[in-house]
């Protein structure tokens, strides 16, 4: 979680990723957030309390694989609209037209009917092209609501920042295709050094 930045949506947001996704695109930026393994574990409220501070105006949701955790995240969206009239952007890797045919006890459409805008669509590194608030070209920008009509999301400029919070460094935003590309190098070299010290 971070809870102020400006790289991923208009106005000052909120960012919570979350732990899991069966989707494995190749390339994806976040890797570490793949897996379906034990990760900081925080009620709904207990995130709500920790991200909204004074200055927050949106929310964005990414991972991970949102969809998978809709009904938390859904709650989340709901303590915090008690609180304050925040825009919700997420992105997901799934289809919009897949999403709709979601039971209700998936918490899915609910978590849907919550959202202004969702970026759909599994990352394409190939379809990267460095510019806008989404991953690659193949990825849909859906406005399910009108609270952010008009921003630019497939043109606007595209920036990082970096956070570092007790020894942990997180980057934040979607990097242009050279930036992801060289992260993936270096994420894999890390992955083989890893690999390579905890032999037996």
């Amino acid at each position: 979680m971070v809870d102020k930045t400006t790289a991923l949506g208009p106005g000052i947001r909120a960012v919570i990723w979350v732990q899991g996704c069966p989707l494995h695109c190749p390339g994806c930026i976040s890797p570490d957030w793949i897996p379906f393994k034990p990760a900081i574990q925080l009620t709904p409220k207990q995130v709500v309390d920790r991200l909204l501070i004074d200055e927050i105006t949106g929310l964005t949701l990414s991972g991970g694989e949102p969809m998978e955790q809709a009904i938390a995240l859904a709650e989340v969206v709901r303590l915090a609209r008690q609180k304050r009239d925040l825009d919700v952007i997420c992105f997901t890797g799934y289809r919009y037209e897949f999403l709709l045919k979601k039971p209700a006890d998936s918490g899915v459409p609910f978590f849907l009917s919550l959202l202004d805008v969702l970026i759909d669509g599994p990352y394409a590194q190939e379809k990267n092209n460095s510019v806008g608030l989404r991953g690659s070209t193949n990825q849909r920008i859906i406005y399910l609501s009108g609270r952010l009509a008009g921003y630019p999301f497939e043109k606007q400029a595209r920036n990082l920042e970096l956070k570092i919070d007790n020894g942990s460094l997180t980057m934040v935003g979607i990097p242009t295709a050279s930036i992801a590309s060289a992260l993936t190098d270096v994420f894999q070299k890390g992955v083989d050094a890893r690999s390579y010290y905890e032999r037996p």
